[in-house]
């Protein structure tokens, strides 16, 4: 399975959260998910909120835009996002990815 598929009206991503980091930000792609770096601890729901965050700055939306379909505790996150392609998303994706 890839890190992204698309769903009627938007994509479904996969999302590995490393919370805790130095900076906010992408770390590219790890196997079959997104790799995403959050200074947020994973208490109370921070983590969450500011992956949103991060995220609905990646892909230009907001964040009422997308939801936390599976992994609200884990690290492992599935992500639905609407009025994005597959192709858009991509391509925002690499062009905000640091290592």
């Amino acid at each position: 399975m890839s890190w992204i598929s698309a769903i009627p009206g938007g994509v479904r991503i996969q999302v590995k959260v490393q919370p805790r980091a130095a900076r906010n930000g992408l770390g590219g792609i790890d196997g079959n998910c997104l790799r995403v770096r959050l200074t947020a601890p994973p208490v109370e729901g921070e983590a969450n909120r500011q992956l949103l965050k991060v995220l609905s700055e990646v892909f230009n939306c907001g964040p009422g835009s997308m939801r936390i379909i599976r992994g609200l505790t884990g690290r492992l996150k599935l992500l639905e996002i609407t009025g994005i392609e597959v192709a858009e998303a991509e391509k925002r994706v690499a062009s905000k990815t640091f290592f």
